[in-house]
């Protein structure tokens, strides 16, 4: 790993920046209708408590990334293959996120600009920062925070003061009952956004103070989600339930309906700003999780020398993953749950502590 150490406040902004990412960009839960709002916390919720997995493993082996103590839980073999497996999982993360933007900017500002360059252009500048360093990632991070907070705020005001939000477009909550919020919880929200904290095994032991781990990033992550939650409820109070549920960038149509005084309007390039600086920190983790972890199974020296390489497979793969914006959503609605999300966030991790539990019977753990 780089010998890089980062402050207990930079980890808890990229959290918050990592998570609100792509979630603002399409919108979570929206099967839910009305609900949304709901299965976003008891997605936050559940996050919480995978979360909580990934810190006592992280609290078992607090010097090495995922890559490394999956080897001593399972033995080299199948360490190897499953951390293998990981790497792969997070350049996938990596290429879906990139097409997620990708494509909202070809749609909106740049229609007659091709997926390709706007995808490539993403990824030499992400690059570059993997290139510098996590130190480097995460004081950028503080620096944009601020920034990021500020637009959202002024965003917030602006849709108020425009008279968009309409509450009774949020009534009659619970209309189906809790059935179907819970399975769209399970199905969605728990792995996306909040399931996904698990790219963070792979950057924890560059904090610099692992005893303050749990309580930095389940509030990072208590923060990001209540910010979803806000957006989801003013998306549903603006657009209404059906308008809601057909826009492939729910919050996108919302800033556009801001106008005050036929004279502040148009406002759809600070909310652009917003969430690529978002998508920015949510593909760099990922790439980066997976530059480490690769150079970690492979005894690489240098990490730096396969990060072009790996910038090129992520940049192809997020223009092979799908066909068409219809078609990555629904994969990622459908299949990716199933056969990446649970397995990678949910049934590995549960498994390895068991095992690490059994094998870490007498150590002493950080308190």
């Amino acid at each position: 790993m780089e010998k890089a150490k980062i402050k207990s406040t930079q980890l808890f902004v990229l959290i918050v920046l990592f998570e609100m990412g792509s979630a603002l960009v399409v919108g979570i839960g929206t099967d839910a209708k009305q609900d949304a709002w709901i299965t976003v916390l008891l997605g936050l919720a559940g996050g919480i408590c995978l979360f909580l997995i990934y810190a006592k493993l992280f609290l078992y082996y607090p010097d090495v990334p995922l890559t490394s103590y999956i080897q001593k839980i399972t033995g080299k073999f199948i360490g190897r293959i499953l951390g293998f497996l990981y790497v792969i999982y997070f350049m996938y993360l990596s290429a879906r996120v990139l097409r997620d933007f990708g494509e909202l900017l070809t749609t909106t500002i740049y229609s007659s600009t091709p997926l390709l360059i706007i995808n490539a252009l993403m990824v030499l500048t992400i690059v570059y920062a993997v290139y510098k360093g996590f130190e480097v990632i995460a004081r950028v991070g503080e620096l944009y925070f601020a920034l990021v907070y500020c637009i959202a705020l002024l965003g917030f005001m602006l849709i108020m003061f425009s008279g968009l939000v309409h509450m009774e477009n949020l009534r009659p909550i619970l209309e189906n009952g809790w059935m179907p919020i819970l399975k769209i919880t399970l199905g969605q929200t728990l792995n996306f956004p909040f399931g996904e904290m698990n790219v963070f095994t792979m950057l924890l032991p560059y904090l610099n103070e692992p005893k303050k781990v749990k309580r930095v990033c389940i509030g990072g992550m208590i923060l990001s989600g209540l910010n979803i939650t806000i957006a989801t409820v003013i998306n549903i109070a603006s657009l209404g339930v059906p308008l809601f549920e057909r826009s492939p960038f729910p919050l996108l149509s919302t800033v556009s309906k801001i106008s005050l005084a036929n004279f502040i309007e148009r406002l759809d390039v600070f909310f652009m700003l917003y969430l690529m600086v978002g998508g920015f920190f949510k593909i760099t983790l990922f790439f980066y999780a997976a530059v480490i972890g690769t150079s970690d199974l492979f005894g690489l020296k240098d990490y730096k020398k396969i990060c072009f390489p790996m910038g090129l497979i992520i940049l192809f793969a997020s223009l092979s993953i799908a066909s068409n914006y219809a078609e990555h959503i629904k994969e990622g609605i459908i299949i990716v749950p199933i056969f990446l999300h649970w397995p990678f966030q949910i049934i590995v991790p549960v498994g390895l502590l068991i095992i690490a539990f059994f094998r870490n019977r007498k150590k002493q753990l950080i308190n």
